[in-house]
């Protein structure tokens, strides 16, 4: 537990440490656009902030690998985790990265992940198994043709399910951070129960994904600083996406003996741990396709759109949105400790429910709702717009910026002898 939690560390000092950086090398090339209509922030913001993430995984994972017993799981595992995440993670970040500074078109960024996937499966990062239930048939293995092809569509659709829901400051990172903690808890809960041991590939790579994220999440909470972009969206969507693959154990025969839910979270946990993320992307789909666009048109229609039209703030709209993640995520993870899990399905769906009166709750309160000030614009109580604070000025700036003190003012001659009006005319 000590290694999980020294590599997490890692991974979020360096992006931390590295944000400020990439923030002046973003501004410096000028990867910061104008505002769009969709946007929900004010000013300019720089992006590129996946370049800092980037940095914080290849760092922990070369501190994972070199660790006692994480680097011996690492090294025992049938794919080499390490080299592929930071190769797979070096080419989708420079996907990414021209994306946000050039502008790409959808399918080339397309072609951009799918080539990542494929670095995944060519260093045996891969989906195994389908695993069922013995009375459903049981698991049914895959050949290397199907595995590849399942184990990209799975790795494409988390990227960019993670890529729609980037909408808010610090929205994609948690969500991704609270999948990571879902996703390590229960490749722990499921090694201890097989060998009684907790080091795991599995873990390894959600906990460096966890100190990633939260590294980040300092500098991009609202009011952000930089935004992570395409850059960050789809390393991290990548990095889940691994982890999710990874999480299945080799022998599905072990699992069997335990309740159905257990031997049925690899292919639950998926859909846990993304809820938010591919009911966004879904409804998206189904949204603009609906009104003859193309699936990659943007548009102001997300979940996160809505919760702030509704009238949530920034923040509050963030934050339901976390807890909705975590409900989901960690309500399928506990299942897998309890005796009857089936019980427990009424009461997720009860506690999603009570999450969905709290997103309405607006609409009905007599202060904070959009029909409660039809006259007037509520302001958003989270302090500043989103983005970059202005620049402080040096002392001889401010004194040369400064008007002269009040009185009389000389007007003086140009070399032509016309005369130049001042720049300060005194007060009367």
């Amino acid at each position: 537990m000590r290694e999980y939690l020294f590599m997490a560390l890692i991974s979020a000092a360096v992006t931390y440490l590295l944000v400020p950086l990439v923030r002046r090398f973003a501004i410096r090339i000028g990867a910061m656009p104008e505002v769009r209509a969709r946007d929900v922030h004010t000013t300019p913001t720089p992006r590129l902030g996946g370049l800092a993430m980037y940095g914080g995984l290849v760092a922990g994972l070369l501190v994972a690998s070199r660790l006692t017993h994480t680097g011996e799981a690492l090294a025992e595992s049938d794919g080499n985790a390490v080299t592929a995440l930071i190769v797979a993670g070096g080419l989708i970040t420079l996907t990414g990265f021209l994306d946000d500074w050039w502008g790409m078109d959808a399918f080339i960024k397309l072609g951009g992940q799918i080539a990542a996937a494929g670095v995944l499966v060519f260093f045996d990062l891969r989906l195994l198994y389908i695993p069922l239930p013995q009375d459903w048939g049981g698991s049914t293995s895959l050949d290397y043709t199907l595995s590849t092809v399942i184990t990209i569509m799975v790795v494409v659709v988390t990227i960019n399910a993670v890529n729609f829901v980037d909408g808010l400051d610090g929205l994609a990172a948690g969500i991704v951070c609270i999948a990571g903690m879902a996703t390590w808890a229960y490749s722990i809960f499921l090694a201890d129960n097989i060998s009684g041991g907790r080091i795991t590939t599995t873990a390894a790579i959600a906990a460096i994904l966890i100190g990633t994220c939260l590294g980040f999440l300092p500098h991009n909470f609202h009011p952000a600083k930089i935004f992570m972009g395409d850059t960050g969206a789809m390393l991290i969507g990548l990095v889940l996406a691994s982890s999710i693959v990874t999480v299945t154990p080799l022998d599905p025969a072990i699992i069997e003996g335990m309740n159905k839910v257990p031997v049925l979270l690899p292919l639950l946990l998926p859909a846990a741990v993304l809820v938010l993320p591919l009911v966004d992307l879904i409804t998206a789909v189904v949204r603009r396709t609906s009104h003859g666009l193309s699936p990659f048109a943007p548009d102001r229609g997300h979940l996160h759109h809505r919760l702030m039209d509704i009238g949530h703030s920034h923040r509050r709209s963030v934050l339901i949105m976390y807890a909705w993640a975590f409900l989901f995520a960690f309500g399928i993870v506990g299942m897998s400790t309890i005796g009857v899990p089936v019980l427990l399905f009424p009461v997720v769906i009860v506690l999603a429910l009570a999450v969905l009166v709290l997103m309405a709750l607006p609409r009905w309160r007599g202060r904070g709702g959009t029909h409660a000030s039809r006259g007037r614009k509520q302001p958003d109580d989270d302090g500043p717009p989103t983005g970059p604070m202005p620049p402080i000025l040096p002392e001889t700036e401010v004194r040369r910026r400064v008007p002269p003190a009040d009185g009389p003012t000389h007007e003086r001659a140009s070399a032509e002898g016309n005369p130049v009006i001042p720049a300060f005319p005194s007060r009367s």
